[in-house]
């Protein structure tokens, strides 16, 4: 079964939800169509996104928690980028880079890359909204008692990375992060004095064969991202990755696991930020070694259609459990293409497939259906 829609960012469907999937669907309008004899997504308006002038900000001491957002995002997607195009070698595909823009108020740069060498579909997506707040989203954060937004009108803003890279070696392994900030500002007013303003994201590695060194330096490496802010972020968000990449109706993770938070705002903003830019820096380290040390392995048929079957769960994840997928599939006028910009290229279901006892396939599934102490 082949599958050619692209995005999904995990998200819970309240307030961090509403502006996760506002990001989602910042590309209403814009029409796409697919060349897979190609780099894979074209689209009618291709001119690349100029650099936005600063907000500003250099006209205040404080620069806005939102200029420093949209920065890091932007940079962010560049650099994963220009890493994942060098391990695909200059005779690979390059990424497709799809701009787009929303009419509501709204930027963002789609870079898709699919029937690689290396990679069979790879998608970095930002996305930089600034609108109006829509006023349902307003009232289920006042439902939910949240202080300091009982005025309005308010101003919103979103800003996110999220990728999502799908080798093709079934011994590499995929890996899937998000990184997003969103704050209300009363309307016309200060930005650097949001009236509400929150961090939320992660990452996690959904391998179809295990190699525990690749788990250890993984989870490794974004430890030591965690305890340089707080001794226990770590622990507490690797527990809240494991309870949501949850495929309930399997009784399985989607994959083993990372961190995952959402919804930060438990001290300053600054602080928070500089969390979530040490988490973001790490990326690349923390997938790049473990893609070399895999994508050139030696590999059987057999060993693919146990990955097609591995990304059939991953589908099943992102379209039945995925929150941020769902809310952003049942907005009106959503781009599509970035929504399920997830999903994997090809992927596969079998009637009752159990792998052999004691094997390879056997060993993945007994560390999916119990999450594992990494380090």
């Amino acid at each position: 079964m082949r599958f050619t829609t692209m995005r999904s960012t995990p998200r819970r469907m309240d307030m961090a939800a509403a502006a996760l999937g506002a990001a989602a669907v910042c590309g209403v309008g814009l029409y796409c169509s697919h060349q897979y004899s190609t780099n894979a997504l074209q689209c009618e308006r291709q001119e690349p996104i100029k650099e936005k002038p600063r907000r500003s900000s250099e006209l205040q001491a404080k620069e806005p928690m939102s200029n420093k957002m949209e920065a890091l995002v932007r940079r962010l997607q560049k650099e994963i980028v220009a890493a994942l195009e060098e391990v695909e070698g200059s005779d690979g595909k390059r990424f497709w880079r799809d701009s787009w823009v929303r009419a509501e108020g709204g930027e963002g740069i789609s870079c898709v890359l699919q029937d690689g060498k290396v990679f069979e579909k790879a998608g970095v997506n930002i996305s930089i909204v600034a609108s109006k707040a829509p006023e349902q989203m307003l009232a289920h954060m006042r439902a939910r008692k949240r202080e300091g937004i009982d005025k309005g009108p308010y101003d919103m803003f979103v800003a996110g990375i999220s990728l999502v890279i799908h080798p093709v070696n079934p011994m590499a392994p995929t890996v899937h992060a998000n990184y997003r900030y969103f704050e209300l500002v009363e309307e016309g007013g200060d930005p650097s004095k949001p009236v509400a303003s929150w961090f939320g994201g992660g990452c996690d590695l959904t391998p179809s064969y295990l190699f525990e060194e690749d788990a250890v330096h993984f989870h490794k490496v974004i430890k030591e991202a965690c305890d340089k802010h707080d001794p226990q972020y770590y622990s507490r968000f690797k527990k809240w990755c494991d309870e949501y990449f949850d495929n309930k109706h399997r009784g399985e993770r989607r994959g083993i696991g990372g961190i995952f938070f959402d919804d930060l705002e438990d001290r300053p903003a600054e602080e928070i930020y500089s969390f979530v830019k040490d988490c973001g820096d790490s990326l690349i380290k923390q997938y790049i070694p473990i893609l070399n040390r895999r994508k050139d392995m030696p590999y059987t048929e057999e060993n693919r259609l146990w990955q097609q079957l591995r990304r059939g769960r991953y589908v099943e994840f992102n379209l039945v459990h995925d929150r941020g997928t769902k809310f952003g599939l049942a907005t009106p006028g959503v781009r599509i293409e970035s929504v399920l910009m997830s999903l994997p290229l090809t992927a596969r279901w079998e009637y009752r497939h159990e792998p052999s006892p004691n094997s390879a396939e056997a060993k993945l599934l007994e560390v999916l259906k119990n999450p594992k102490e990494w380090l």
